[in-house]
């Protein structure tokens, strides 16, 4: 720039402020351009148009085009741009756009500016808090120092204005028009900008809280995470979600028995991931480096568990065309994990009491002993002391089995660990979707927490797959009214909370009908279709004396 042109910039700089007391809130004190004189009245539906427009476009681009509609037929100038400043990002932000096509100018690299090289190129403004204005032309030390600059050179501006975004005291940014002649804008058309500025500003802290809320977000998710990969890693266990104070008992219990070669029995309800916690007593064994054979002995005919556990001989039944061997067999030093224990036929069960005893079993059609030094971890959903009096289990064996006992707590038993569980279940299946879902409703996570789950981590994992299916953008989307119409069918829709509770209720009810007489034909034990023994046994687990109500739920 020549030292005349300069001079002469001054003296118009000087001259505008120097006759208005704050150019800021001075309106038409001087002409518009030839091409965009306009009286007063309609300024002011611009600027109107301009408010509305801040409140409909949350997204700046959008914003920036519509601006270029609106002061295009109103001032003249050939290209425009927003400057979003980020300081807790550290960076900049622009977007810029020509108004002869209303399209975005430059490629992707120009809408990104690095802080310290915008804060240098727009130094005045952003200091004293004014529009600054300047000649330009396209140069080398012009080009590349500033995104915004350089786009704005390369087409062919050469005299521009910046107006410094301002909300609640702090500079947000800038707004930036230029034109391809050499002609200045005027103190009238800056004072008018500087309102339009003052509007847009509004949208420019709207879109830096919603990307800063975005991005707390994404910390705080991220936070969650690493807590309960934390929480994971403490014990070592990388599979179990949670940590809540029931679950943390549960992994301390692991720790202390994982190491012997004790058998482990896991009770719980079904889908509280007992599974999970048989692998997880193995892999933290001294067996660790053997095998883990899994039977889950409800899934298996009765008439072919026994060969399933101790193996068979070729020709020991129909169908028998070869030797097979037996999952205690092929667990020798390893783990043999039974799920469902309970579910073993009672005849069987003696065999699988003389393999806990003696390390010992012959295989189906064969008479010859073999040994095993398998160890047993066997889980359950019954509870085994009740089918023990009830003639259904044998004694010898639950005492086998009971050596130490680990108790799974349901679900709603840890509520705590419901979001994180949640977080989890939508990451490891978004990633086996090729989904990214990155926010779930506060309403959704608030029903999903509301619910008892009466299926456990199981019905959690699923409902959250069918919502993952069915989500086709970012946000989780789960049905609520479906997700009420499963919580009026769950342990809340019904009379009774629990199924202990309605045992209670209905042995309560079937005392009172036989005004508490126990045994003989006409008496509660035989009209509940048990023992008397059995009876007796119930009502003491349950809590039951005479002239104990029943409980109202």
């Amino acid at each position: 720039m020549s030292s005349q042109a300069l001079a002469s910039t001054r003296g118009r700089l000087v001259e505008s402020r120097t006759t208005t007391s704050n150019p800021l809130l001075e309106i038409g004190r001087g002409p518009f351009s030839q091409q965009s004189q306009q009286p007063l009245a309609n300024r002011h539906e611009v600027l109107m148009r301009v408010l509305l427009a801040v409140g409909e476009y949350h997204d700046l681009g959008e914003l920036l085009s519509h601006l270029t509609t609106e002061l295009g037929g109103f001032l003249r100038f050939d290209a425009i741009g927003l400057s979003q400043f980020d300081e807790i990002a550290d960076r900049v932000d622009l977007h810029l756009a020509k108004v002869a096509f209303s399209a975005e100018l430059g490629t992707d690299d120009a809408k990104r500016s690095t802080t310290s090289a915008w804060i240098h190129e727009h130094h005045e403004c952003l200091d004293t808090r004014f529009p600054s204005e300047a000649y330009r032309t396209p140069s080398s030390s012009t080009q590349g120092s500033c995104a915004s600059s350089a786009v704005m050179s390369g087409e062919g501006i050469k005299t521009y204005t910046a107006l410094p975004l301002i909300r609640r005291n702090r500079v947000l940014g800038l707004m930036e028009l230029g034109r391809r002649r050499e002609e200045p804008f005027t103190p009238d058309e800056v004072t008018f900008l500087t309102q339009v500025a003052n509007q847009v500003s509004i949208a420019v802290e709207n879109a830096l809280v919603c990307s800063q809320i975005a991005r707390l977000k994404e910390i705080l998710v991220q936070e969650e995470l690493c807590v309960a990969d934390e929480l994971c890693s403490e014990y070592g266990f990388e599979e179990i979600v949670g940590r809540s104070e029931a679950l943390r008992r549960v992994l301390r219990q692991i720790e202390t028995v994982a190491p012997t070669d004790s058998t482990v029995l896991i009770c719980g309800e079904t889908g509280t991931g007992k599974g999970l916690i048989a692998r997880a007593i193995h892999e933290r064994s001294t067996r660790r480096t053997k095998a883990f054979v899994k039977l889950h002995c409800a899934a298996i005919p009765t008439g072919l568990l026994e060969s399933e556990l101790f193996g068979h001989e070729k020709g020991a039944f129909t169908g028998a065309i070869a030797q097979r061997l037996g999952r205690f067999e092929v667990a020798n030093n390893g783990t043999a994990f039974l799920d469902e224990v309970s579910e073993i036929p009672l005849e069987l069960q003696p065999k699988l009491l003389r393999v806990l005893q003696d390390r010992e079993f012959e295989r189906l059609g064969s008479s010859r002993t073999l040994r095993t030094n398998a160890r047993l971890i066997a889980a359950t959903n019954r509870d085994l002391e009740s089918l023990v009096h009830e003639h259904q289990f044998r004694s010898d064996l639950f005492y086998r089995l009971n050596v130490f006992p680990v108790h799974v707590p349901p679900l709603r038993e840890r509520p705590e660990d419901i979001p994180l569980l949640v977080r989890h279940f939508v990451q490891h299946l978004g990633r086996r979707m090729n989904k990214s879902i990155e926010t779930i409703p506060s309403k959704t996570m608030e029903a999903l927490c509301r619910y008892r789950w009466p299926g456990n981590v199981r019905e959690l994992e699923n409902v959250i797959e069918r919502a993952v299916i069915l989500s086709s953008g970012s946000e989780l989307q789960v049905s609520l009214r479906e997700f009420q119409n499963l919580s009026s069918r769950g342990p809340n829709g019904g009379k009774h909370k629990t199924l202990k509770e309605a045992e209670r209720a209905h042995i309560l009810a079937t005392l009172k009908e036989t005004k508490w007489v126990l045994g003989g034909p006409r008496g509660a034990a035989a009209s509940l279709a048990m023992n008397r023994s059995t009876l007796q046994f119930r009502m003491k687990k349950l809590g039951i004396v005479r002239g104990v109500k029943a409980f109202e739920v």
